[in-house]
């Protein structure tokens, strides 16, 4: 069994920060964040709750289906976390949606969306009719720490959304981790307990090393793509689009080249949006499939990477 996505949606913040708002608080410039991210504004959850932008996001890709929510037979949600420990993300979004199915989080970070595919290929798989929400969504907002210009310039809010059902679209897919905290890492908060010591507490903020993130990026797009695609009985060159996780504008140019692929393949929106995560990757294909840019037939590869550290690609065909 495989898959087929019948509808897409997304959700992004209403306030849009720019590189220059940026500046009135850190030590950086407009250029020097263009330069080293191609990332020009973000939109950052000021007035919206995860909660808020996961539930749009889950609506638009409902109405897109014509799938009724209470006919979902599971929500899955890749993010790193909800507004809450507990209840998850995916059983809020489901109590907002009316739905009665039973709902999850997972956590693969930034390849939260592919492994989100992979789970619901693999519900598919048993052969029994089922719908599947996937609801992708980070507010990366919250995690970064804003004193720090190396990571609070890269990231952003958003949601991504994608109902999935039995269908042949799907030609391969892969994922993988390498456990590695020094690369990245978001510690928890540890309470209050009179034992712990003060010097004992971490800083509850995404703490990266960029450089080895970058080579580690570059190197996981190359290889995964070269698996997906041989997998699927393809060439590279097959593919009409392929849509990296939206990191940083010089990770994809720099796997591009190593692929010697042409960047017009690779879809770009990180300029506007800058990296929402797990989100990014749902959000370019809602951008695509609404301005009719998704043709049928389409050979379509989506390739990301993130914390764990992990990876995921996927070789699709579109058919919507």
């Amino acid at each position: 069994m495989s898959f087929s996505i019948i509808g897409t949606g997304s959700a992004l913040p209403k306030t849009i920060q720019t590189n220059s708002d940026l500046t009135a608080f850190l030590d950086t410039s407009h250029d020097w964040i263009l330069s080293r991210t191609g990332i020009e504004a973000r939109h950052i959850c000021i007035e919206e709750s995860i909660l808020d932008i996961a539930f749009t996001a889950s609506i638009n890709a409902l109405e897109n289906a014509d799938i009724n929510p209470k006919h979902l037979d599971l929500i899955i949600c890749p993010t790193l976390g909800g507004d809450t420990i507990t209840p998850s993300l995916a059983c809020l979004v489901q109590e907002k949606l009316g739905a009665t199915c039973p709902a999850f989080d997972i956590n693969a970070a930034c390849s939260g969306f592919v492994y989100g595919l992979d789970v619901a290929d693999a519900y598919l798989s048993r052969g029994k009719p089922m719908t599947i929400l996937i609801i992708a969504v980070d507010a990366m907002s919250k995690l970064v720490d804003w004193t720090d210009r190396s990571t609070a310039v890269l990231f952003a809010d958003g949601a991504g959304a994608a109902v999935v059902t039995n269908g042949d679209d799907l030609k391969s897919i892969y994922l993988s981790a390498v456990g590695n905290q020094h690369a990245l890492d978001i510690p928890w908060a540890k309470g209050n307990h009179p034992g712990l010591s003060e010097k004992e507490l971490p800083i509850p903020y995404l703490i990266m090393d960029g450089p080895e993130v970058y080579r580690f990026a570059i190197t996981a797009i190359c290889d995964d793509l070269r698996r997906v695609t041989r997998d699927a009985g393809i060439a590279l060159e097959d593919l009409d689009l392929i849509i990296p996780h939206q990191a940083n504008q010089r990770i994809i140019e720099g796997a591009a080249k190593r692929l010697k692929l042409p960047m017009k393949k690779f879809v770009l929106r990180v300029k506007n949006q800058g990296n929402t995560s797990a989100a990014s990757i749902p959000l370019v294909l809602d951008d695509l499939n609404r301005h009719g840019q998704l043709k049928p037939g389409m050979l379509i590869a989506l390739t990301a990477f993130g914390g764990g550290l992990t990876t995921g690609a996927c070789v699709l065909t579109w058919s919507k």
